[in-house]
């Protein structure tokens, strides 16, 4: 009887905890709708809006700066995509030859993202 048990409970314990595991893993961590958030850059404030959909980052936008074009538009390319694919602007480094630029965007980002963030 107890060797009928072990088999038994032995794959019903397995297939709860997969089920457990799957469902904390696909839920989002933060909290759909648009958040602002301002970063320090080179010559001003770099404004962003970050847009959260089913629970993960899908788009960022820079709404407003005053850094040169041309370094905004190097983080923009860069510094974004970096984010949208890891889904957090941790272990994002600012991008060099646009340090400052791209630093005020991974700030205004964190800000923003803070906001979004789920409360448990």
């Amino acid at each position: 009887m107890q060797k009928w048990m072990r088999t038994m409970l032995i794959p019903a314990v397995a297939a709860v905890s997969i089920l457990a595991a799957g469902c904390s893993s696909s839920s989002g961590q933060y909290v759909d709708g648009t958040y602002d958030g301002t970063g320090k850059g080179v010559k001003s404030d770099i404004k962003v809006a970050v847009e959260i959909k089913d629970e993960k980052i899908e788009a960022i936008t820079v709404e407003e700066h005053k850094e040169t074009q041309a370094m905004i538009d190097a983080a923009v390319e860069n510094t974004i995509p970096e984010i949208i694919e890891k889904q957090t602007t941790e272990g994002v480094d600012a991008l060099s030859g646009a340090s400052g630029s791209s630093g005020g965007i991974i700030e205004a980002v964190t800000q923003a993202l803070d906001q979004a963030k789920k409360k448990e």
